[in-house]
């Protein structure tokens, strides 16, 4: 699955660097970064947690 940003929506806020750090980060200017574009088998349940936990509904996921 491919995940996707709204960058407008986020407040980069990090609940979903928490949850998933492998695929969400927060660069030097505390703005969200993706690592990865596409879940994998070992994260594809840490992202649809922060895809949940996400105040902002900023974060999807599309197959």
């Amino acid at each position: 699955m491919k995940i996707k940003v709204d960058f407008d929506l986020c407040e980069s806020n990090a609940l979903c660097e928490s949850l998933a750090p492998e695929v969400f980060e927060l660069d030097d200017d505390d703005f969200l970064q993706l690592r990865t574009e596409e879940t994998t088998p070992e994260n594809v349940d840490a992202v649809k947690r922060a895809v949940a936990a996400c105040p902002r509904a900023a974060i999807s996921l599309e197959d």
